[in-house]
């Protein structure tokens, strides 16, 4: 079967900002990408099914079985199961949502669609990457480590409780830290680094490369993609790759994308003084959304920047290319390609946008595509009309 990771298009709006520049495959959570869990589980290789401005740079895969799988939908033993089952022409699906089908050639009827009993993980919304991503991290451990052996921890003065459930990959440097973990697993990454006095809780990932910083509070079900780097105070949150929160301040509850840094200081407000469930921007509703949750921090979209001491209100959205600075508040919902704060914003202008990431990226040896250029100049004009 030729595995194929399709876009749902309500989900994809609803999952923006991280969707303006990756499939919602690429959404990291848990230890792993969507994608990689898929191919993992299912012991192949996977393409996307996705807007047409990114499809050069994810591209499709066709062949005479193709199964296509609902890019939102996180993979268990039970909906594996069901989906390995499925016959051509067969559709799952759980009431309204598609979950999967196999080669496809007549549309849905009460003959070819199979309802999925049980239920099971779907990332149809942006606060639920950082909602899912601690009982993600406990299913991508087993997975990630299986049949493998712990390069393990010599560092005399590093303390471990619960060494069994901490996974350490070849070439981690890790000084005088204190890791827990006894709530839930930790995995260092290949070439990552804590620094001395950090303090891990689990369930924690760190990918390739990363790095916390001396005295950092880690304080569970965090995952830091490849090569961030991360100090201060954080929990419950997803940085997906590459991106920074080096210094002291406080992210909690918090998604941010690519390519992010966010200046010293800089604090996430993660609960309503009310202790009401806050309100969320929603792309697929052109509005706020409730949550339904209590704690929601900060959503940054790739390539976008804050400065030293910003402060950012309980459940902020920051879209891609922006770069927040000035006294107060920003607002809520802050546009792709802003430039300012609080409520005064210019627009970031798209040549100086592409100058910055090229310049960023290249200092970890990065290049900036001339495929990535098309997607960030296509989403320059894509959110005009929300910075009028």
């Amino acid at each position: 079967m030729n595995l194929i990771l399709f876009d749902d298009p309500f989900v994809r709006e609803a999952l923006l900002p991280f969707t303006f520049t990756r499939p919602v495959a690429e959404i990291r959570v848990g230890i792993l990408t969507i994608r990689e869990k898929w191919e993992k589980w299912l012991h192949t290789t996977a393409s996307f099914q996705t807007a047409e401005y990114l499809q050069s740079k994810f591209p499709k895969h066709n062949t005479s079985d193709n199964l296509l799988i609902n890019a939102a939908a996180c993979p268990d033993p039970k909906l594996v199961e069901a989906i390995r089952g499925l016959t051509p022409g067969k559709f799952l699906v759980q009431g309204q949502t598609l979950i999967a089908a196999r080669q496809p050639g007549n549309e849905m009827n009460g003959g070819n669609t199979l309802e999925y009993p049980h239920p099971f993980t779907f990332i149809n919304r942006t606060w639920k990457i950082f909602l899912e991503n601690g009982a993600q991290l406990r299913i991508d451990f087993p997975i990630v480590t299986a049949g493998r052996q712990s390069a393990g921890i010599q560092d005399k003065h590093t303390i471990v409780y619960a060494p069994e459930n901490i996974f350490v990959e070849e070439g981690v440097y890790i000084r005088a830290a204190t890791l827990n973990a006894e709530t839930g697993p930790i995995y260092l990454g290949k070439n990552s680094i804590v620094q001395e006095g950090a303090i891990i809780r689990g369930a924690f990932a760190m990918g390739e490369g990363s790095h916390v910083n001396m005295g950092a509070k880690m304080r569970g079900d965090i995952t830091l993609g490849p090569y961030c780097k991360v100090g201060g105070e954080v929990g419950n949150s997803v940085l997906f790759g590459y991106s920074n929160k080096a210094h002291d301040g406080y992210l909690g509850n918090s998604v941010l994308g690519e390519w992010c840094n966010l200046g010293a200081d800089t604090n996430t407000s993660n609960l309503k003084n009310n202790y009401d469930s806050p309100k969320l921007w929603n792309h697929a509703f052109n509005d706020f959304e409730k949550t339904g949750i209590q704690f929601c921090g900060l959503m940054m979209g790739d390539h976008s920047k804050s400065a030293i001491n910003t402060m950012f209100n309980t459940a902020t959205v920051v879209d891609v290319c922006s770069n927040i600075f000035g006294a107060g508040f920003p607002s809520n919902y802050v546009p792709s390609f802003a430039w300012g704060g609080g409520t005064q914003y210019t627009e970031h202008q798209l040549d100086k946008a592409l100058e910055t990431a090229e310049r960023v990226m290249g200092r970890r040896n990065v290049q900036l595509t001339p495929m990535d250029k098309e997607i960030l100049s296509y989403i320059f004009g894509l959110s005009a009309p929300r910075r009028r």
